[in-house]
């Protein structure tokens, strides 16, 4: 059977009032709360972490820093297209789901 997993997304920063920092997301329950320019930026990432798949970039050193690890949590960073200062920064955490 293949590997199945669990995706949270976590608002981490910016100053969207429909996205407050802190706020949590289930994937694919979720997803109709998310505005639609923040699901296109991150439909990607999910595809692939959905999938098993990994990034190689990890952004060391930065607060954007990934965990990378095949068999338990992965983390992503994705920001919302808006330029404003209202533009968000969503953390994408995937975490196996042991059966």
């Amino acid at each position: 059977m293949p590997q199945r997993y669990a995706i949270e997304f976590e608002v981490t920063e910016g100053n969207c009032p429909p996205h407050p920092v802190g706020a949590k997301y289930q994937y694919p329950q979720d997803w109709g709360r998310i505005c639609p320019w923040l699901q296109d930026s991150m439909m990607g990432m999910v595809r692939v972490l959905a999938l098993g798949g990994t990034l190689d970039w990890t952004y060391k050193g930065t607060p954007y820093e990934k965990v990378i690890d095949t068999e338990g949590v992965t983390t992503e960073f994705i920001r919302c297209p808006d330029p404003t200062d209202r533009g968000i920064v969503m953390k994408v955490t995937r975490r196996a789901i042991r059966d």
